[in-house]
C-alpha cells in the first residue's frame, strides 16, 4: 500500500530564501490535498544568557523578564509568519485553507523541537531548506536539517538553498 501524505510541516527559520522551500511545501500539499502546518523555533536564552539575567536582577523578576521577551518574540514571529504566508498565497492558484496552522515554539534544539512538534501533531511529512554556512556547505547538508533528518521517523525533503554568486 502507497503511504499517505495528508499533513506536512513546513520548518522555517524564516530567512532569506524561506519563501523558495515555502512553495515546495505548498506545492506538495496541494498536490496531495494535504494540510500544511508552519513552524518556526525560537532559541531559548542559553546557559551564559540566564546567568546574566539572574546575575543583575532577583530570581523572580529575570524569570518574569525572560518569559515577557519570549512571549514578545513569539507574537513578532508569528505575525511575521503569517504575512508572509498571507503575501505568498495572494497572486497564487492555490487555495489558502490548505494551511492548518502557524505555530511558533521555544526550544534549546531547534532539531528536536520540529521532529516532537511533528510527533504531536501527527505529521506525515516535514519539508524544510539548507544551505551550507562554510566552504563545506556543513558536508552539504545544514546542521539542524542534518539532525531532523537523524531524529526523524518520518520522512524529510530537504530544498536546498543555492546563493547567488555576488
Amino acid at each position: 500500500m502507497l503511504p499517505t501524505i495528508k499533513k506536512i510541516l513546513y520548518a522555517t527559520d524564516m530567512g532569506e530564501n524561506a519563501d523558495v522551500v515555502f512553495r515546495y511545501a505548498i506545492s506538495l500539499a496541494h498536490r496531495y490535498d494535504a494540510r500544511l502546518t508552519l513552524v518556526h523555533v525560537t532559541e531559548q536564552l542559553g546557559t551564559f544568557g540566564e546567568a546574566l539575567f539572574e546575575a543583575h536582577f532577583p530570581e523572580d523578576k529575570a524569570k518574569q523578564m525572560h518569559t515577557e521577551a519570549v512571549q514578545k518574540v513569539q507574537k513578532g514571529m508569528q505575525q511575521q509568519l503569517e504575512v508572509f504566508c498571507a503575501t505568498e498565497l495572494k497572486n497564487s492558484e492555490i487555495a489558502s485553507h490548505l494551511v492548518e496552522s502557524i505555530t511558533v515554539i521555544e526550544g534549546h534544539n531547534p532539531a528536536q523541537a520540529i521532529v516532537e512538534h511533528a510527533k504531536a501533531q501527527h505529521i506525515d511529512m516535514i519539508v524544510m531548506g539548507t544551505r551550507g554556512h562554510n566552504a563545506l556547505g556543513e558536508l552539504f547538508i545544514g546542521s539542524v536539517a542534518r539532525r531532523v533528518t537523524q531524529l526523524s521517523a518520518i520522512p524529510v525533503l530537504i530544498v536546498p538553498i543555492i546563493q547567488a554568486e555576488k
